[in-house]
This record gives C-alpha cells, structure tokens and sequence, in this order.
C-alpha cells in the first residue's frame, strides 16, 4: 500500500488540468494494485487468486507507462522517477512470487488428486 500512498502523492504534483486524464489513471491504477491482491486472496481457489494478481500486476505495469509519460512531459523529476520504477519493480517482483507460488500449490493439489484417482481405477492399495 505504501507504493499507492507514493503514486498518490505523486499526482498532487501534476498540473489541474491532467486532474481527469493522467491524474486519475495513476489513482485508479495504484488503488487497483493492492485491492485485486486483497480480493483474490479471499477466493476458494488458487486459480481465481492469480487471476486477481495478473490484474495487480498489469496495474503496475500501467503505472511505470504513466509515470514515464509524466516524466517526459516534464511533471516528475529524474529522482522521482528513479524511486517511483524502484519501488515498482520490486511491487512486481512480488506479484509473481505470490502468484508462482500459488500457482505451484494449485498443481501440486492437482496431481495430488490425479494420483489418487489413478491409485483407485487401478485399485493400488499399498505402496
């Protein structure tokens, strides 16, 4: 949430008249990022949790477009910049942990079950 706290603050610095264009894109993409994390880790299921953490993760994705954009039109600082894709790319870094992880705990599940149904069609009690 910190990086949301960063982005929004970030748009104070902005012109008014960016107020309903690139203001408001950067504040909807930075709240996204830890909404879709909080709402897919109360999904029954880890497929529906990395389906929410793809959508974090392209949020953040539009916020480094963003942020680049406010950065050539003169509205953020070099140093702004810097820390703002620093702390980004750590956000997306881990993103794809979470997700990878999940996703290794779905398959391992998975096979789980494909192991015992195989176990009982071919009526393998004893191993």
């Amino acid at each position: 949430m910190d990086h949301a706290v960063k982005v929004y603050k970030l748009t104070n610095k902005l012109p008014d008249f960016e107020k309903f264009n690139l203001s408001s894109q950067l504040k909807r993409a930075a709240v996204s990022i830890p909404s879709n994390i909080a709402e897919g880790s109360s999904r029954p299921s880890g497929k529906e949790y990395a389906h929410f953490l793809d959508i974090a993760l392209g949020s953040s994705f539009e916020i480094e477009t963003q942020i680049l954009i406010a950065y050539h039109l003169g509205y953020i600082s070099s140093e702004e910049i810097k820390d703002l894709e620093e702390g980004n790319k750590i956000l997306q870094s881990g993103i794809r942990n979470l997700r990878g992880k999940i996703m290794q705990k779905a398959l391992t599940r998975i096979i789980g079950i494909i192991l015992l149904f195989l176990l009982t069609v071919y009526g393998i009690t004893n191993l």
